[in-house]
């Protein structure tokens, strides 16, 4: 049984730093692209940030370029998301995801990506 758990999440002051990370098992993501993905309550799923197979290419939301970095631990088929400076707005559940269907990390469409984690939440207060 595939399975991407995150963890990471909590409970922040505007401005400061939360790293949230993904293990995957069950499957290999080495050579497919990851991303995440965060959902406010009441709203629907947004991309956050994407990364390609084998940690080559890195795609953003305009809303978290020059804040968040995401990158991935290829050794240990692992996923992670290093958040600068956050606001409240940055708040939600923030989905660990990957896609066997496409080799590109340039997808930002929910409907990309097969596999999905429980999710991590992260609260920033103003």
């Amino acid at each position: 049984q595939v399975q991407l758990a995150a963890s990471g999440g909590g409970l922040v002051q505007a401005g400061d730093s939360l790293r949230l990370a993904c293990v995957a098992s069950g499957r290999n993501f080495t050579s497919f692209p990851m991303a995440w993905f965060r959902q406010a309550p009441g709203q629907e799923r947004d991309f956050v940030a994407s990364i390609g197979p084998w940690g080559q290419t890195t795609f953003y939301a305009d809303s978290v370029k020059g804040r968040f970095a995401i990158s991935r631990e290829l050794a240990k088929n692992a996923l992670a998301l290093q958040m600068n400076d956050l606001k409240p707005e940055d708040t939600g559940m923030y989905y660990c995801v990957a896609s066997t269907w496409t080799g590109s990390a340039y997808r930002s469409s929910p409907n990309d990506y097969n596999y999905w984690g429980q999710g991590t939440q992260v609260t920033v207060s103003s």
